[in-house]
């Protein structure tokens, strides 16, 4: 549940400098943070606190971040994210597919949990049931998956697959083309995909959207010399081209 301040976010971590480190961070950034330390913690304060985000560490003294999501998926409504020291890609995938939204690797870097924050929050509302969304866009089966032709996505899992076969994307090669798909045939920006997806500013030189859309294009088999699913607008940004997908 949201306060009258701003968002309410629920913090389970056992680094007691960390924990102190990322109250205050949160709380100047506008939102009302409740604190536990364990696995224990977690359950009663979900129920208590009811928080609009709950972040949990992957590793806690009695109950793991993995079995907590599992305990809790099934009545808690929010959005989950994992924070891992973990680089094992089984582990991160273990998260997602225990119902987390989202991980982030520590060492953490408060500007990019903020705007990972951000954007889970933000996709929290657009995940609202709208019937007027739907009919506009019928290529949307529900507000956690799209369809285009062959390519099918799925927002909770952060999983694509094209022609049946799943396509192998980071968390943040999912949030763009994500991004794109709910945009179809409108081109987007770099400032726009840069705020959307990292949740800063374009400062104007950064290229890590353009060899994100390198790398997209490589694994949904779009031709890299003359691309026809995510395309260049000259002078107006990316274009998610929907009847590409037969």
């Amino acid at each position: 549940m949201s306060t009258e301040t701003g968002v309410q976010i629920l913090l389970i971590e056992d680094d007691i400098k960390l924990t102190e480190l990322l109250d205050l961070y949160l709380s100047r950034n506008g939102y009302q943070v409740a604190i536990g330390h364990s696995g224990h913690d977690a359950q009663h304060l979900i129920e208590e606190v009811n928080p609009d985000l709950l972040i949990l560490d992957l590793m806690l003294p009695g109950m793991d971040g993995l079995s907590i999501c599992r305990a809790v998926r099934a009545s808690y409504h929010g959005k989950i994210l994992i924070l891992t020291a973990s680089d094992d890609d089984m582990d991160q995938v273990a998260a997602l597919e225990m119902g987390a939204d989202d991980y982030v690797c520590k060492p953490l870097h408060p500007r990019v949990l903020l705007a990972r924050i951000r954007m889970l929050l933000r996709r929290q509302d657009e995940e609202q049931p709208s019937t007027t969304d739907t009919a506009a866009n019928p290529s949307a089966t529900d507000t956690q998956t799209l369809s285009f032709g062959q390519l099918a996505l799925n927002s909770t899992t952060k999983r694509a697959q094209l022609a049946g076969e799943t396509i192998n994307l980071t968390p943040a090669e999912f949030d763009l083309l994500w991004l794109l798909a709910q945009n179809p045939d409108t081109p987007l920006s770099r400032e726009e995909l840069v705020r959307e997806t990292r949740g800063i500013e374009y400062d104007g030189v950064d290229r890590t959207i353009d060899n994100r859309i390198v790398t997209l294009r490589k694994k949904l088999q779009d031709n890299a010399s003359q691309p026809q699913r995510i395309i260049t607008v000259r002078g107006k940004g990316y274009l998610f081209v929907a009847d590409s997908w037969h």
